[in-house]
């Protein structure tokens, strides 16, 4: 893998992380199987580009996308607990809407973004781009990983986990689920959309269709980190599924860079699926190895104090 490939890939790491961020809140804190990300991924694309093509500060264009993209997060939500349309099935009319929405705030199924100004240019003028660029990104995503952990250590972030883990007793506390479910799903796909922004941004377009897939991206990310870095605490947690992002795309990139295994570009969807299933059948066959271990040992032990009584 060449440097340029390995930056390249660290950087798309990186933006994506946002996304893991925002899955995780969805799947793990909140128990919501959420699909509005594949719409809300390229809304924050489309905001921010359709923005910046007007005129309007990078930054502004950035925070528009990121409420755009919220927004379809609280219509998930209006449907699944004000409309009572099982949480599947609202993620996906969302998704299937937003689709619709992002051509019409285009105008057009993709914007070019070439020869304006992004968040990232002021930094481009610092070093080497290739350097710079991902270390711009990484800052945004650990501002953002920071903001996470301190909301889910708060007493509101606790209503919030709580919630994902048994709803019934949040309601008998004198709490407010839908409430909870509302800003949970809002905050997940705010993330997702300034992920969105940022992808725009640093390759110069944005389609309607680059949201194909996100889901599948956020889950891979959350499910590989938690995996290789497990923990209880939170900002483990959540420093995990940041480092399950990076190690993905990376993992991508020399997958097809290589030519080790014949793969091309088109492969894509199938390194992805590789993975995902790599990251779901590794903590159950650790945890087989790990109960073998116990059993030889409790064995052994036991044999041992046998032949202490004899």
């Amino acid at each position: 893998m060449t440097a340029f490939a390995f930056f390249g890939a660290l950087e798309i790491g990186l933006v994506y992380a946002l996304v893991a961020l925002g899955v995780y809140l969805t799947f793990r804190v909140l128990d919501f199987p959420d699909l509005t990300v594949d719409g809300s991924f390229p809304m924050g694309a489309a905001v921010a580009a359709t923005a910046i093509v007007a005129g309007i500060d990078p930054w502004i264009a950035t925070a528009l996308a990121i409420v755009a993209s919220a927004m379809t997060g609280w219509v998930t939500a209006f449907l699944a607990v004000r409309c009572g349309i099982l949480h599947l099935l609202a993620s996906i009319l969302t998704m299937i809407a937003a689709f619709s929405i992002n051509i019409r705030i285009m105008g057009r199924p993709n914007l070019a973004l070439l020869g304006e100004e992004t968040i990232l240019t002021p930094f481009e003028s610092l070093g080497d781009p290739m350097l710079i660029r991902p270390l711009a990104v990484g800052i945004l995503v650990l501002i953002s990983a920071w903001f996470v952990v301190r909301l889910l250590n708060s007493d509101f972030g606790l209503g919030l986990r709580a919630t994902g883990v048994n709803a019934r007793m949040v309601s008998a506390q004198g709490g407010s689920t839908s409430f909870y479910t509302f800003f949970g799903l809002s905050l997940s796909n705010g993330f997702v959309g300034f992920a969105g922004a940022l992808f725009a941004q640093t390759n110069s377009f944005a389609d309607v269709t680059s949201g194909a897939g996100t889901i599948v991206v956020g889950l891979a990310a959350v499910i590989l980190g938690q995996t290789l870095i497990p923990g209880r605490k939170i900002w483990v947690t959540v420093f995990a599924v940041i480092i399950g992002s990076v190690l993905y795309r990376l993992a991508v990139a020399f997958a097809l860079s290589s030519g080790m295994f014949g793969l091309q570009a088109s492969d894509l969807n199938l390194v992805t699926a590789v993975l995902v299933a790599i990251a779901l059948i590794a903590p159950r066959f650790r945890s087989r190895m790990l109960t073998k271990k116990r059993v030889e040992q409790g064995r052994k032990a036991s044999a041992s104090r046998t032949g202490e009584s004899a």
